[in-house]
């Protein structure tokens, strides 16, 4: 039988001797450790964030900032990634992103006290 040297998977980075699933924010195009990006599934011609990553379906993943998720809007970079049949609507991630904002301000303004 022959020998093959082991090559490097394709996909993954290393952290500490582990490897890593890699996916491709679609705002911003950057390529990151899978737990550093949000992932988000059609529901019923919507958008929905899907942090624990449970919900079935095709999903995309994007970084927790509302400037990729504009820049992925510009883009159409929706479209693209869900393939849907019709229009889609953000309006649920909008809701999800500025309420993610608002938490983050209030834990700012806790910690300052």
């Amino acid at each position: 039988m022959r020998q093959v040297p082991p090559t490097p998977r394709r996909g993954r980075l290393s952290s500490r001797g582990r490897a890593v699933p890699q996916r491709t924010c679609v705002g911003c195009r950057v390529r990151t450790a899978k737990s550093d990006l949000l992932r988000l599934v059609v529901v019923e011609g919507e958008i929905v964030p899907d942090p624990e990553g449970r919900l079935p379906g095709r999903g995309a993943h994007v970084h927790p900032d509302l400037g990729c998720l504009e820049l992925a809007e510009r883009r159409r970079a929706f479209s693209r990634a869900f393939r849907p049949a019709g229009p889609l609507d953000i309006s649920v991630l909008r809701a999800w992103f500025a309420a993610k904002a608002a938490q983050q301000q209030d834990d700012e303004t806790v910690s300052d006290v």
